[in-house]
């Protein structure tokens, strides 16, 4: 049997990916966590074979839960499930350590296959991703300046550049205003670029909006 926590900060979506696990006699979901919190406490106390995270969460983002466990040198094994596009999250979902990258709005068959070949300690891969890792390992140079920010600058210029104010963004991620205009000058200071107007041109040549 293979047992799976959920991690994510909607418990609509949640129960969709438990619903949509429940088809497999194989799988069973032991535990759900809506943020870090709750599921650092799961991970003492509840079997768990594969975790199925997301990115996008108040407080403590996936990709800094990937990395925290990466660290730690757990043995459960990250599927990462999110709306992020995959061209832009999934390499370096794998480059943290996760195990394989599905898009939420993917075929739910896809996220059983994904769940039993993460269990058996491979990883999984779509053939768009598979296509992106070959293109990176051949030509590494051409890697996006983007591709140097961190998961909260990334997600700070995707949400400027949808228009959202600075605290807007705050109160979603759970941030000091101060903390995200911090983020706003390190993503303009690594991408050489002065104005929101600017940040969001880049987002859209970029597909990342």
């Amino acid at each position: 049997m293979i047992h799976v926590v959920l991690c994510d900060d909607h418990a609509v979506v949640r129960r969709g990916i438990r619903d949509t696990l429940s088809e497999a006699v194989d799988i069973k979901v032991t535990g759900e966590a809506g943020g870090y919190a709750e599921l650092r406490e799961l991970l003492r106390t509840t079997p768990c074979d594969v975790l199925l995270l997301d990115l996008s969460m108040p407080g403590r983002g996936g990709l800094e839960v990937l990395t925290g466990l990466t660290e730690s040198d757990s043995p459960v094994k990250v599927l990462v499930v999110s709306m992020f596009p995959v061209d832009q999250y999934a390499i370096r979902c794998l480059r943290a350590g996760a195990k394989g990258y599905v898009s939420k709005a993917g075929d739910p068959d896809e996220l059983i296959a994904a769940t039993r070949t993460v269990a058996q300690g491979r990883k999984y891969v779509t053939a768009e991703v598979a296509q992106m890792l070959a293109d990176s390992v051949a030509r590494p140079a051409l890697e996006t300046p983007h591709a140097a920010l961190s998961e909260r600058e990334l997600q700070t210029l995707m949400k400027i550049a949808s228009g959202q104010r600075l605290s807007d963004i705050a109160e979603e991620l759970m941030l000091s205003p101060k903390t995200v205009s911090v983020y706003r000058t390190r993503v303009m200071e690594k991408l050489g670029l002065p104005t929101n107007a600017a940040l969001t041109v880049y987002a859209i040549r970029n597909n990342l909006i």
